[in-house]
């Protein structure tokens, strides 16, 4: 009874990983809680763009551990603001961030977006407005707005007063970029405008002038408007910086590489079909060495890739070259455990015990080896992981997620797929088969 409840929860995750698997999944959506599922690729497998941003500081100052955290995020947010898909962003020792915006077709563009410091400053201006384009020298320390050292202003607030901003149309047909205050920066702009009436007033991007509307009259609902001779494409831009907020510290480019999507196809067709060739020698390799065991391990090793597939679509993990290496070598791990359990069980029937007794046996005596082995490989991948982390090695990174999930897969085949088959089997062969069952 116990080795049927077993077969009943492996149909059912088999069944379950079926699913998700389905090239064309709708994806789970339940309620509140909404997933889609799909097979996320890499930037080597669909081409795209790699950059590696460093801390834009003077020789030998400091970088701020918790701004470049900040800045990381920030960075994190832009990319998925501006629509790029499977997109990987993260820290890179102390000053360095890396940059992966797989698919993006002109990289220029949105990699100048993810640099700018982003720092927006509305800026009094009195009765002289300054034109667009014009760039001013700002200390918002002492509130203090300088142009070639003759003129000054006062900063009345900045961006992060921002709570919500949109692109959309005047009725001339420009492109203005809406916004929305939040309650402080409601009541800041109500005063000034209030007391400013028929002035100017900055709006400083970077500290270059965007535009110096006049006031007309008391702003008090917390909203306005940007305008400055947008195109559709500019207006996107700034809206997703002044959107996910100014960088603490500004970013510049170190490096990038592109890879386009013929290479990527090349890589993602050879991939598969060395993983198809790997799949098929295991699998004649197995049938014929270890006869029923073997065939039984074949089927087990299947509901190994279905199930670990399932889990890269669902969690989801973006697939590379690297990462399908850990994967295929994960398959190793799962072979490794079968071979030790039927070397053992083969030696046990020769040494004439009866086949419960050995498969039991088998089982005891082989798990230490499989443990301590995966154990071993568990912590490694975890070493791996950390250094991918730490220091923006992504390759590193995505072999390790992917080993690490592949063994803990194929733990559980092995030693529990592979054993309840093969108990189901157990009443259907006899002593006098052992030779033609098992090849002892």
């Amino acid at each position: 009874m116990r080795t049927y409840r077993w077969l009943i929860v492996i149909l059912i995750i088999v069944a379950v990983a079926v699913w998700i698997d389905l090239p064309n999944n709708p994806g789970i959506h339940i309620g509140a809680y909404n997933r889609d599922i799909d097979t996320r690729l890499g930037l080597d497998l669909v081409g795209g763009v790699q950059a590696l941003l460093e801390a834009d500081l003077p020789e030998g100052a400091a970088v701020d551990t918790e701004k470049m955290q900040t800045a990381t995020r920030i960075v994190e947010n832009r990319v998925n603001g501006l629509g790029v898909t499977e997109a990987l962003v993260q820290q890179a020792g102390e000053q360095r961030i890396v940059v992966e915006l797989p698919g993006v077709e002109d990289p220029t563009v949105a990699i100048a977006t993810i640099q700018e410091t982003g720092l927006l400053e509305f800026v009094d201006m009195g009765n002289t407005p300054l034109a667009a384009g014009t760039i001013i020298v700002t200390d918002i320390a002492t509130s203090d707005t300088v142009e070639e050292g003759e003129q000054i202003w006062n900063t009345v607030m900045t961006g992060d007063m921002i709570d919500n901003v949109q692109v959309s149309r005047d009725p001339s047909g420009q492109y203005v970029i809406q916004f929305q205050l939040t309650s402080e920066g409601a009541d800041i702009f109500a005063e000034y405008t209030t007391e400013h009436v028929g002035e100017f007033l900055g709006i400083v991007l970077d500290k270059t002038v965007i535009s110096a509307p006049n006031v007309n009259e008391p702003i008090t609902e917390g909203e306005g408007v940007i305008s400055g001779a947008f195109t559709l494409e500019s207006a996107n831009n700034l809206a997703v910086q002044l959107r996910y907020g100014s960088l603490p510290i500004p970013l510049k480019v170190v490096e990038t590489r592109t890879i386009g999507p013929s290479l990527g196809q090349d890589s993602l067709e050879k991939s598969l079909v060395a993983l198809l060739i790997g799949f098929i020698v295991v699998i004649l390799f197995m049938a014929l060495y270890y006869r029923l065991p073997g065939a039984l391990a074949d089927i087990s090793i299947i509901i190994y890739a279905l199930v670990t597939f399932s889990i890269f679509r669902y969690i989801p993990v973006t697939l590379t070259l690297p990462g399908i290496a850990g994967f295929m070598l994960s398959t190793g791990s799962a072979l490794d455990a079968n071979i030790l359990i039927f070397e053992r069980l083969k030696e046990e029937l020769r040494a004439g015990r009866k086949l419960n007794q050995a498969v039991d046996i088998a089982w005891k005596r082989a798990w230490p080896s499989i443990r301590d082995s995966n154990i071993a490989t568990l912590i490694t991948c975890g070493i791996l992981f950390w250094f991918g982390s730490s220091f923006g090695a992504t390759i590193v990174k995505g072999f390790s997620l992917t080993l690490a999930i592949g063994v803990v897969i194929s733990l559980f085949t092995a030693i529990v797929v592979t054993r309840t088959l093969l108990n189901l089997f157990l009443a259907y062969v006899r002593d006098k088969d052992y030779s033609r069952w098992f090849g002892i």
